[in-house]
């Protein structure tokens, strides 16, 4: 297996550009605002890695898990995501209660590392990713997608730090819980209409 660099290109290109509208960017762009950004990094990235290997290891996986069942449980880390922040953005007069930041690295990783994994079973990425590893070679096809997924991540982290640096903290919260509220709804439709 030989890794052209075309095929890397073309991997990278394509899940690129599908990832930065997805779900799961905005989730990494919650989590970032509220949990240390390298750990969140590290829990998506291996996600990420983890669905990357799944999709070119064996793409025919994903016509077998049950669809439903997938988006409901995604839809339900979206509304416990949503709760969190709303809990930490309450509106008791303690900032400082209001303002911590989860810091520990294994309830951070392991967060971020099960609202990837679950969210991203069945995703537009994920059978991108098996096609272009049946046509362009398994090998090239997964270094450009966990490069490129793991770009889209890290770039919703470094938004989600600069946002937080210039608005005030509870209101980032209030944002980032709507936003995974409607992901939820989002996901719940999905698992609905799909």
């Amino acid at each position: 297996m030989t890794l052209d660099p075309v095929a890397i290109l073309t991997a990278f290109g394509l899940i690129f550009l599908a990832e930065l509208p997805d779900k799961t960017m905005f989730a990494s762009l919650a989590m970032g605002t509220r949990m240390r950004p390298l750990y969140v990094w590290f829990g998506t990235s291996t996600a990420f890695i983890v669905h990357v290997a799944i999709a070119v290891g064996a793409g025919s996986l994903l016509s077998m898990l049950p669809n439903m069942a997938v988006k409901l449980v995604s839809a339900a880390l979206f509304a416990f995501g949503a709760f969190v922040l709303l809990r930490g953005a309450g509106d008791d007069d303690d900032d400082e209660a209001g303002a911590k930041t989860i810091t520990g690295f294994w309830p951070v990783y392991t967060t971020a590392f099960m609202a990837v994994f679950i969210s991203e079973w069945g995703d537009l990425t994920q059978i991108t990713t098996a096609n272009l590893a049946a046509t362009n070679g398994w090998l090239p096809t997964a270094i450009g997608s966990a490069a490129a997924l793991m770009s889209v991540s890290a770039l919703a982290l470094l938004a989600g730090r600069f946002i937080a640096k210039r608005v005030p903290l509870r209101t980032v919260q209030r944002i980032g819980a709507l936003c995974m509220a409607g992901l939820a709804i989002w996901t719940l439709i999905e698992a609905f209409t799909g």
